[in-house]
């Protein structure tokens, strides 16, 4: 994380925050993770959600709590895994309500790249973690860091889709303007919250599409 490697456009919105305290501390605590144990996603990789989807270009915004912590998944985007990894059972539910709500099938892929680029900023609240531990690294201070992305855009865009599921996810829903935005609120997806109801049949993808739509904005290929 030397000179962080950020699209320029989220670089000029957060710049106030490299600059703070707090993150040469949660630098330095990462280095040393980096370097002393196995972590994830690939460091070159940690900022990968904001190099795929420009500030300016951000459409929807999926709040994820941390990567997945096993081998060959983790490339910085929330909920995505990379080409050939088996599909998380989160990601499984994701598809599978995308598939009943759009008629869209489920792809051969779960990696969400193609969403990036349409304009889906894929965040996960915590940017790192160690193999196999999940959340370990959700004390380092990632969140004062994601939580500053998230609160530029709710003071600098409008007419954005938030997606939040579950309760981590839905407790951003209070930086949000709900009066300039569209925030839809769900279960998370994962089967232990997904099969007690509130994520089949909410028809989030839809409901997301018609609102941009609405607005004058290239809906997203789901």
């Amino acid at each position: 994380m030397v000179n962080v490697q950020i699209d320029s456009t989220w670089k000029e919105q957060l710049q106030e925050e490299f600059d703070k305290p707090y993150f040469a501390q949660l630098t330095d605590a990462v280095r040393q993770e980096y370097r002393t144990t196995t972590c994830y996603p690939p460091g070159r990789l940690i900022f990968n959600a904001f190099n795929l989807c420009p500030f300016n270009k951000v459409k929807v915004v999926i709040i994820g709590q941390d990567p997945y912590h096993e081998p060959g998944q983790a490339h910085g985007l929330s909920f995505s895994v990379q080409d050939g990894v088996q599909f998380p059972p989160s990601l499984q539910n994701i598809f599978k309500e995308i598939e009943q709500d759009l008629g869209t099938p489920v792809p051969v892929s779960g990696n969400l790249t193609r969403w990036a680029q349409q304009g889906v900023l894929l965040l996960n609240a915590t940017l790192t973690v160690r193999a196999h531990q999940a959340n370990s690294h959700a004390m380092l201070g990632w969140q004062t860091f994601t939580d500053a992305a998230i609160h530029a855009l709710a003071t600098s865009r409008k007419h954005l889709v938030y997606m939040l599921w579950g309760g981590y996810a839905r407790s951003k829903a209070s930086m949000i303007d709900r009066q300039q935005n569209l925030v839809l609120e769900s279960v998370h997806p994962s089967p232990l919250s997904a099969n007690r109801g509130g994520w089949f049949g909410q028809h989030q993808f839809s409901r997301c599409n018609q609102y941009l739509q609405s607005r004058g904005i290239t809906p997203i290929q789901w």
